[in-house]
């Protein structure tokens, strides 16, 4: 049996890379919400909360703030990718 030799290095681009992936996809998501609304979510945010009770734009408004969420903690992990300092292997 061979052994395999990895870097740490190595290890954390790819997983950088891997997260870099997820948040094109969920940016995609959220571009075609800024498109149909023609604002940023802070504003359409701003704007269901004041006006009636839309059902398409209330279910719009929790499907892209589930993508807001996600992109913020996929920019996190991005960044605790790039200050790790131990890499650590497991099965």
């Amino acid at each position: 049996m061979g052994v395999l030799e990895v870097f740490s290095d190595e290890i954390k681009e790819y997983k950088r890379l891997k997260i870099i992936s997820e948040i094109v996809l969920v940016k995609e998501h959220i571009k075609l919400f800024e498109q149909k609304y023609v604002c940023a979510f802070q504003d359409f945010d701003k704007k269901v909360k004041q006006e009636a009770e839309d059902f398409v734009q209330w279910d719009d408004y929790i499907e892209w703030k589930a993508y807001q969420k996600s992109f913020e903690g996929l920019k996190k992990k991005i960044g605790e990718i790039e200050h790790a300092k131990d890499v650590r292997i497991t099965e």
